[in-house]
C-alpha cells in the first residue's frame, strides 16, 4: 500500500505539500507534486511515476490500488512494446490528456506538455483535470461520463474506436447500445436493471457517482443504454477485461451475462410474461430453463451440451464476444466482438455486419469464428451444418407440439381455454405451451420486428438449437407425450419419439 489518506494540504512555494494523518500526528513528508506547466491545462498526472502513484491516488487510495492492475495503468508500456511511442496518433490514447473526459478544445496533459508524468491513462483521463479538486476537494467534484456515442467528445469512445479497436462503432449497432429505445417495459422499475445502464449498476450494488447520474430519468427512453462502464469497471481488474463480474464461470448466478439473460425461465402466471420466456438464454444453456412435468425423469441441470459444459468455461462470451482481424485492401481491420452477435453476417471483406443485416446460414455468408476459435467445431462448414440440423429437428418437434396444443385449445392463449395465462393454476397444456415458446424463442430476431422467412428451415429455433439442443429436444418430446396422454389427442404426422440428439450431461 502506498501513501495513506491525505487530509492536509498546503500550497507552499509552488508545490503542494500533503500530510499523512493517523490518530496522533500529522506528518508532512514533502511535496506530492510540483505545479503543472500552463501547457498541461491543469492536469496534475503522476506524483511518483516510477511507483505509478497518481496525485489523485494520494487521497483515493482504494481506487489507486485497484487501478494499478488495469490495462490503463500499462498503456504507455504497451505503446513502447510496439515501438510506437513516437507516433503522435498513438500517444493521445496511451496518455492522460483531454481525450475521454469533459474537457475539450486545447490539448492539455501529455499532448500539451509532452511530460512523462502524464503517460498512461490515469484518473484524469476520464475525470478531467484535477488541479482545482486538489486545491479545494470540497469545492469541485470532477465526475467521469458513462454515456458513450460515436458523436461524443468525451467518454470511452474517444479512444476505443477506429479500424484497430472499433468497440464503440460495434456497440452502437448492438442491442446493448439501443436497449432503452428497444425495450417497452412500460415504466416498470423491475425492468430498469437490465434495460438501462443506471439500473444495472444499482442492481449490482454499484453506488459510484458519474456525470449523468440522476439527470436522465424523465422517461425510460432517456436513460443510458448498457454502456462500456455498465459491464466494465474502470477502476478494477479483478476479472478478465475489467468486467464487473466474471464471464469465465459456469455459475450463472455469478456470470456477468447471466445477470440479465436468465429472467423468466419457467411459466409463472403471476408474472408479466406468464406463459412466455423472457431472456432465458443462460438458464437454457445450463439446462435449467423450461417446464419440467412432475413425475417424469427429466429434471433441471441434467442435460447439457458442450456449449453449457466444462469445455466452454466462458459460456456466453465464447460465441457472443469474438475478436479477430481481417485484411481489407492490405490494411488490418480488427473486430472486437461488441456487436454481441454469435454468427454475424459478413461483408465481402469478412467484416461483421449490423444485426439488421440478414443472410443465409452458410459458412460463406456468416462468421463462425466463435464456433471454430473455441475448439468446439473444426470448420465453419461443420458449425453451420450442426446449427441447421439441430434447428430443423427442433422445428419439426415444435410444429407437432403446436398442432397438438391447437387441438386442445384452438385459441391457444385466448382467455377461458385450457391455455390461459391469467389463471393461477398451471395445466399440462400451459406447461407444454411454455416449452413451445422456449423452443421458438427468437431472441435477436424478435428485436427486429420483422417477419420470419418460413422457407428457411429451423429459423424459429435457432436460439434453442445453439444454447441447448439436447435439453430442448427432451422438453419438446416430453411435452408431446404429456399432452397426448392427458388430452387424448394425436398429431396428423407422427415423428420419431427417439431423442437422437440427446446425450448425457458433461
Amino acid at each position: 500500500m502506498k501513501r495513506s489518506l491525505v487530509t492536509l494540504s498546503l500550497l507552499l512555494g509552488g508545490a503542494l505539500l500533503s500530510g499523512c494523518v493517523d490518530e496522533r500526528v500529522v506528518q508532512v513528508p514533502g511535496p506530492v507534486f510540483t505545479e503543472p506547466n500552463p501547457s498541461a491545462l491543469n492536469f496534475v498526472g503522476y506524483s511518483d511515476q516510477a511507483e505509478k502513484l497518481t496525485v489523485c491516488g494520494n487521497c483515493h487510495v482504494g481506487q489507486q490500488e485497484n487501478w494499478e492492475g488495469t490495462a490503463h495503468a500499462r498503456a504507455w508500456a504497451s505503446l513502447v512494446a510496439e515501438n510506437a511511442q513516437n507516433r503522435a496518433e498513438c500517444q493521445a490514447c496511451h496518455s492522460t490528456n483531454t481525450l475521454g473526459n469533459p474537457q475539450t478544445g486545447s490539448q492539455g496533459g501529455y499532448l500539451g506538455s509532452k511530460e512523462a508524468r502524464y503517460q498512461d491513462v490515469q484518473c484524469e483521463g476520464c475525470h478531467g483535470p484535477g488541479l482545482a479538486h486538489v486545491r479545494r476537494p470540497d469545492g469541485t467534484q470532477p465526475l467521469a461520463p458513462m454515456r458513450v456515442g460515436l458523436d461524443m467528445t468525451q467518454g470511452c469512445g474517444e479512444c476505443h474506436r477506429g479500424a484497430f479497436s472499433p468497440f464503440v462503432e460495434e456497440w452502437a449497432q448492438s442491442a446493448h447500445g439501443r436497449v432503452p429505445n428497444q425495450a417497452n417495459p412500460g415504466g416498470r422499475a423491475e425492468c430498469e436493471g437490465c434495460h438501462t445502464g443506471e439500473g444495472f449498476l444499482k442492481m449490482q450494488g454499484v453506488r459510484a457517482e458519474y456525470l449523468e447520474k440522476d439527470t436522465v430519468h424523465t422517461s425510460l427512453q432517456n436513460n443510458l443504454p448498457i454502456t462500456c462502464a455498465t459491464c466494465h469497471d474502470p477502476h478494477d481488474a479483478e476479472f478478465e477485461g475489467q468486467l464487473r463480474k466474471p464471464v469465465n464461470t459456469p455459475d450463472i448466478d455469478q456470470n456477468l451475462c447471466a445477470q440479465c439473460h436468465k429472467r423468466t425461465v419457467e411459466p409463472n402466471p403471476a408474472s408479466r410474461y406468464g406463459l412466455s420466456p423472457h431472456a432465458p438464454e443462460a438458464s437454457l444453456l445450463v439446462g435449467e430453463a423450461g417446464y419440467f412435468f412432475p413425475g417424469t425423469e427429466l429434471d433441471r441441470g441434467k442435460i447439457l451440451g458442450t456449449h453449457g459444459g466444462e469445455r466452454n468455461p466462458r459460456l456466453c462470451a465464447t460465441c457472443h464476444v469474438t475478436s479477430f482481424s481481417t485484411q481489407v485492401q492490405g490494411t488490418r481491420i480488427s473486430t472486437t466482438g461488441h456487436l454481441f452477435n454469435a454468427i454475424p453476417c459478413v461483408d465481402a471483406q469478412g467484416r461483421p455486419q449490423p444485426r439488421e443485416v440478414q443472410c443465409a446460414v452458410t459458412a460463406q455468408a456468416r462468421s463462425f469464428k466463435g464456433c471454430t476459435g473455441s475448439g468446439c467445431h473444426g470448420t465453419d462448414e461443420a458449425a453451420a451444418s450442426a446449427l441447421l440440423t439441430a434447428a430443423a429437428r427442433l422445428q419439426r418437434l415444435a410444429t407437432e407440439l403446436e398442432e397438438l396444443l391447437k387441438q386442445v385449445d384452438p385459441g391457444l392463449t385466448a382467455p377461458g381455454g385450457e391455455i390461459d395465462p391469467t389463471k393461477p393454476t398451471l395445466t399440462v397444456a400451459e406447461g407444454a405451451y411454455f416449452n413451445l415458446e422456449l423452443a421458438q424463442f427468437r431472441g435477436e430476431l424478435e428485436q427486429l420486428n420483422k417477419p420470419l422467412d418460413p422457407t428457411r428451415p429451423g429459423i424459429l429455433t435457432w436460439g434453442s438449437a445453439v444454447h441447448n439442443p439436447f435439453m430442448m429436444e427432451s422438453l419438446l418430446l416430453t411435452s408431446i407425450e404429456q399432452v397426448e396422454r392427458t388430452y387424448g389427442v394425436r398429431a396428423s404426422r407422427t415423428l420419431p419419439r427417439t431423442a437422437l440428439l440427446q446425450q448425457p450431461a458433461r
